[in-house]
């Protein structure tokens, strides 16, 4: 049999396992897929044939086959650790009898800290969104944005939104985060006054119904997303990304800035570890250097 083949049979019952068993988002399933696209790629390289003569030191000249395609520290960190997984797969799985990447360490890199969107850029979007002609299409970015930062939201957990997860009476959202694990959202006032105006332009009948359509009807989907944040975060700002996450990171550093505690600011964002939210303490630090430079007379 054909080495990739063998390969792709046990690799195809693991992304079965992560949708399945795990319940993994499919988002974070092609992810594991795309990383581990390069081992079989190795594999076929190395005539590897059967799961067995994966050893520490072919992952070892793995290491270099990434190096040698000049990834990033951070790529190969997260390509090493989605074999991780997969090699633990087969070991649980008996296919292995050891884990061959279990001694091998990540390799270390400093991680660089989020870009933030300014405050005032993001109102600026709001006012340009207000002055608009179209109040429909303007009801629906305004509702995006006022999500994807008023509530820090992911661009999948918006997506997903349906209409019974709102209880404007309370100022509270359900979200399903990664992992299909359900946390409740404060909404703030103002950002509850955009969605009664999109509610407006977009009626429900039911719970069911996705929060969310597009202008021709259709369940909002995560490019198009894409698109509107990057097309007016480009009107206002030079950041190098213009990402619907990067309004995720605006909310979680303001809200520090403000005096938020991080454990607060982790139910929010729906992290798993408190050190996931730690980045945004650096981040605000990182800012408060920034203004004590271009302010302080002693800088």
């Amino acid at each position: 049999m054909n080495n990739s083949v063998d390969i792709k049979f046990y690799l195809n019952s693991f992304l079965q396992e992560l949708s399945a068993v795990r319940r993994l988002s499919r988002n974070t399933i092609i992810a594991y897929q795309n990383d581990l696209e390069d081992f079989l790629n190795f594999c076929d390289e190395q005539k590897i044939k059967n799961p067995d003569e994966i050893t520490e030191k072919k992952i070892k000249i793995y290491l270099v086959f990434l190096n040698n395609k000049q990834l990033s520290k951070t790529s190969i960190s997260r390509k090493l650790s989605a074999l991780r997984t997969f090699t633990k797969f087969l070991v649980n799985n008996e296919i292995l009898e050891e884990n061959p990447v279990k001694q091998i360490s990540n390799p270390k890199s400093r991680r660089k800290l989020p870009e933030v969107l300014p405050l005032a850029s993001y109102l600026e979007i709001i006012r340009l969104l207000n002055e608009k002609e179209d109040q429909k299409a303007a009801s629906l970015v305004k509702a995006i944005f006022e999500l994807l930062y008023g509530c820090a939201l992911r661009v999948s957990e918006l997506c997903n939104l349906k209409y019974s997860d709102f209880d404007l009476s309370r100022g509270t959202i359900s979200v399903q985060g990664k992992g299909n694990k359900f946390r409740s959202v404060p909404i703030g006032t103002k950002s509850i006054e955009v969605i009664k105006q999109y509610l407006s332009c977009f009626p429900k009948s039911n719970g069911s119904e996705f929060f969310f359509r597009t202008l021709n009807g259709n369940k909002l989907y995560p490019r198009l997303v894409y698109n509107y944040v990057h097309k007016y975060i480009a009107k206002v700002s030079d950041i190098s990304k213009k990402s619907p996450h990067v309004l995720r990171h605006s909310a979680a550093t303001h809200m520090l800035d403000n005096g938020a505690d991080l454990l607060s600011v982790k139910e929010i964002l729906g992290h798993e570890n408190l050190s996931t939210t730690q980045i945004y303490t650096q981040v605000s630090i990182e800012r408060l250097k920034t203004i004590h430079k271009k302010s302080h007379p002693k800088s």
